[in-house]
């Protein structure tokens, strides 16, 4: 082998692990469904929850994504800053600091750690709906067809309400609240309240 040719395979081998490193960083996961702008999921929605962006005080806290997780913690009947059950006129998109103490009370019946962020465990563990023997409530099938139908309405049984949602085609939740099925988006300015 000459020179030359060892030169030229030494280039191609150069080339070839740098579009292979590039690839692999550009091919990394999203940094979940925030990044699409809505609550969504896919297939099974066994797991939707669990891949969701982060609410709190600072992130997301004017959204109907929010929103959403208001009525979860509505439908779980948890205690809110005041002692007093966390309630429908409660429910208005902003996550403030009744929201965050709410958030925590949730934690901890459900056994996570009480920091009053919603991430990936939080909402993950409403995910957690199908296991009977635990103390959360569940999640149950409303649709037709199987449980990884492309749209899917489904209804949330908390430990002290029912509420329904549900997954158009494209994969993105809406809530009924205030009258009417709205998104359940990361965009700021909640239409929810």
């Amino acid at each position: 082998m000459n020179f030359r040719t060892t030169r030229a395979r030494l280039a191609t081998v150069a080339v070839t692990g740098a579009v292979a490193g590039a690839l692999a960083v550009s091919a990394s996961p999203a940094s979940a469904s925030a990044g699409n702008g809505y609550v969504s999921g896919g297939g099974s929605f066994y797991d939707d929850f669990g891949d969701e962006g982060t609410l709190s005080t600072s992130s997301h806290s004017d959204s109907n994504a929010t929103c959403f997780w208001q009525i979860i913690l509505y439908a779980e009947g948890v205690k809110e800053s005041n002692g007093t059950q966390f309630d429908q006129a409660d429910i208005d998109g902003r996550f403030g600091a009744n929201t965050k103490y709410a958030t925590k009370q949730l934690q901890k019946a459900w056994g996570l750690t009480q920091d009053g962020v919603v991430g990936k465990n939080t909402f993950g563990a409403a995910d957690d709906k199908w296991n009977a023997s635990t103390k959360l409530g569940e999640l149950e099938f409303r649709g037709a067809g199987s449980t990884s139908a492309t749209k899917s309405k489904l209804r949330y049984h908390g430990s002290r309400f029912v509420f329904d949602v549900y997954r158009t085609s494209d994969g993105k939740y809406r809530i009924y609240h205030n009258g009417q099925w709205q998104y359940a988006s990361y965009k700021n300015n909640s239409t929810c309240g």
